[in-house]
């Protein structure tokens, strides 16, 4: 039987759903009501911003796989809301965060690289079939993928397709347990990120460097705060699209030239332009920031970053399907083991080196989430620090391949044992 496509399929229509979506949020949200006022003590409002549109996909009334929702978002939106969100910000500041934030990021590294040999080791202990398919259609193979997009992105993603060759019907197996298990994992992030002080405590930590940099970034917002009139909201979207237009035509050049003149580069994403675009629009930015275009934070440069990335995380979430976990039960048995492992790697080196929830939940989602949802998370804690998510996902585009494919290599042996 065939099956029927989503009740809405203009973009159109899909975006201005999401858009009434978000202003019931953040109306409900500031309201004075007893139940709301109750309810969004316990619901964090970004969290409601990016399930709400995963059960309109679920439920078919839109497709986010169809949609061209997310790649204008994500293209066009994420590098302007980038460079509105580090006009502002206080790079010192951020360098002194000190070497904590980059352990975590390669804990979290290395979490994915060991977790899904175990995981399928796990699963495989439980449910011996797992093992039984061959050639293209050998599980590791696709696992391989799913390595290459949490270590790194879509491009370290493609390059394990292209090295351990998983059947098409299994790397969009793969693309399912990849998007569910890191989007649960992200809506966790996102719940505890907005009172991160119990774990915190938990993991004894010394957060006092974060909140620091919070504090000194907000008394500078307030010595520059005025009512932002016509000009200065103009200037904003002109320096926010004007800096993502020179990122997209410099990404346009330099990730065709670095693919067709240095190919062996490709395994530090260096062929991609997403990844040149997101690395231009946030260098400009941090450029910026030691000019006067820092004063237009006092405008409201960083809540015009807010109000597109909110855009952004409800065009993720509305890719989001919530019954796919139905389809293949035992691949996303594996990915819920990965995703364990990973947290308990991390979570135990955090005790170690008692780092904050922060340095946490940034350090994990820029290995699984990258560039596209890492500022999401940071952001979640307070909006002045997405640019550390930004900077930390970077690295994962550099160390992704090396790591997917000896994560890959481990599956492989787990696999013939």
């Amino acid at each position: 039987m065939e099956e029927s496509g989503p009740l809405l399929t203009n973009d159109a229509v899909v975006f201005g759903l999401l858009a009434v979506t978000l202003a019931f949020v953040f109306a409900t949200s500031a309201s004075k009501h007893p139940f709301w006022q109750k309810f969004y003590r316990y619901v964090p409002t970004v969290l409601l911003c990016y399930f709400i549109p995963a059960v309109f996909n679920s439920l078919g009334i839109i497709s986010g796989e169809s949609s061209q929702l997310y790649f204008v978002s994500s293209r066009y939106l994420l590098p302007a809301s980038l460079v509105l969100f580090t006009i502002s910000i206080d790079l010192k500041g951020i360098l002194k965060l000190g070497p904590k934030a980059l352990t975590m990021f390669l804990a979290g590294s290395v979490g994915i690289m060991l977790g899904g040999p175990l995981a399928l080791l796990t699963v495989g202990v439980m449910f011996p079939d797992i093992y039984s398919a061959s050639g293209p259609d050998e599980l590791w193979r696709g696992l391989s993928t799913i390595a290459g997009s949490w270590i790194g992105g879509g491009a370290n993603q493609t390059a394990m397709l292209e090295v351990f060759g998983a059947s098409p019907v299994l790397f969009g197996q793969m693309i399912a347990v990849d998007v569910l298990v890191a989007n649960l994992w992200m809506a966790f992030l996102l719940y505890w990120a907005a009172k991160p002080e119990k774990l915190d405590k938990l993991l004894k930590s010394d957060n006092s460097a974060i909140y620091e940099l919070r504090d000194r970034i907000t008394k500078f917002r307030e010595g520059i705060m005025r009512i932002p009139s016509l000009g200065d909201t103009m200037m904003i979207l002109g320096v926010g699209f004007g800096v993502t237009g020179i990122s997209h035509l410099c990404a346009d050049f330099l990730g065709p030239w670095f693919g067709e003149n240095y190919p062996e580069l490709d395994q530090y994403s260096l062929n991609s332009t997403f990844f040149w675009i997101v690395v231009i629009a946030t260098t400009l930015g941090l450029i910026l920031s030691f000019t006067r275009a820092r004063n237009l934070e006092g405008a409201g440069a960083s809540r015009m970053g807010s109000v597109l990335l909110y855009v952004l995380v409800a065009t993720i979430g509305a890719q989001m399907d919530l019954g796919a976990v139905l389809d293949n039960p035992v691949f996303f048995l594996v990915g819920i083991f990965w995703m364990i492992f990973h947290i308990l790697i991390m979570g135990f080196v955090a005790w170690m080196i008692k780092a904050p929830f922060f340095y946490v939940a940034v350090g994990s989602q820029a290995n699984v989430g990258g560039a596209a949802s890492a500022p999401i998370v940071a952001g979640a804690f307070d909006a002045s620090l997405a640019p550390v998510g930004v900077l930390l996902a970077v690295l994962g585009y550099a160390v992704g391949t090396y790591g997917a494919y000896l994560s890959g290599l481990m599956m492989q042996a787990v696999s013939s044992w």
